[in-house]
């Protein structure tokens, strides 16, 4: 499947996101309300990001735009990731007037799952934030091709359904409305690319990489894992152009910066307010700090 992913970059390398058997599962009344609400009321406040990816056949990149010393960097005292209340990057719920939003109340704009479900396209929004833009590529020495950006939003949808297991049977709603979201979009961007008389098989295949990503990173950060399991999993999700197990001394540094980031990531969304984690009003790690390009110690 490896081999498959690279091969066929260059038809899809604007490509990324995942699978989906239905945009909603429930009727078509229910669908058509679910496009009014993510197309009308409410995404016209959530941008997201996206670029287009170059094939290559190559993970590490030789570009040396950007001079980091990732031997400093992802050290410092996990936080929340939580946006402060004062941010002008949360996105907040329309305030209506009273009128506008009697009639929004009734066209259930507001039942827990509307809500969910506006709250998840955001937190979809800071996902590709963080995975689409340059400086997690420049960061780590990846090339930009399909394979490593859709490993890199398996990683951080992974790193955000895991912390909403922690909220229990609610957050494990929250986090299939998530995932639909997250395989609609990689659909219609794989078909977008020109992918249509195997897509269906392509995401068959995506779904399975999807899962066993998850199973490897959540066995990797147990109690009982080693430390460099971890770093091992994320070479050969990540980095390896071919899935093997030998990891390159080259790469050595960026895979143990992007394990200590990924291990602060997980800590840092665990002391994230559950309403920031349904609102979607938190923010990744920024990798864009101007101290985190001197050798300097950064959260």
């Amino acid at each position: 499947m490896l081999s498959r992913l690279r091969s066929a970059a260059p038809h899809v390398s604007s490509a990324f996101s995942y699978q989906t058997n239905r945009v909603f599962k429930n009727t078509p009344t229910e669908t058509t309300y679910y496009c009014f609400l993510s197309a009308n009321a409410f995404s016209s406040k959530v941008a997201t990001a996206s670029a287009d990816s170059s094939p290559s056949n190559t993970q590490i990149s030789d570009k040396p735009e950007v001079k980091v010393n990732l031997n400093a960097m992802f050290w410092s005292k996990p936080c929340s990731l939580a946006l402060a209340k004062d941010s002008p990057l949360r996105i907040e719920d329309p305030d209506f007037s009273r009128i506008k939003r009697f009639i929004f109340k009734l066209l259930l704009f507001y039942s827990k799952q509307s809500k969910s479900i506006r709250g998840a396209n955001v937190v979809y929004s800071r996902i590709l934030s963080q995975v689409d833009k340059p400086p997690i590529y420049d960061v780590f020495n990846l090339e930009k091709t399909f394979k490593t950006t859709f490993s890199l939003l398996v990683l951080h949808m992974w790193l955000v359904l895991r912390r909403l297991k922690e909220e229990g049977k609610e957050g494990t709603e929250f986090g299939q409305y998530l995932y639909e979201i997250y395989n609609h979009d990689l659909e219609l961007r794989v078909a977008k690319a020109g992918v249509n008389l195997l897509l269906t098989k392509w995401m068959k295949d995506l779904e399975k990489i999807f899962y066993g990503n998850i199973v490897a990173y959540d066995a990797a950060t147990t109690q009982e894992a080693k430390h460099e399991d971890l770093a091992n999993v994320l070479w050969r999700n990540i980095f390896s152009e071919d899935g093997s197990d030998s990891m390159r001394d080259a790469a050595s540094t960026s895979v143990q910066a992007m394990a200590r980031y990924t291990r602060r990531e997980l800590t840092c969304l665990s002391m994230t307010e559950k309403e920031a984690m349904y609102s979607g009003n938190f923010l990744f790690t920024p990798l864009t700090s101007p101290t985190q390009y001197t050798g300097k110690k950064v959260r």
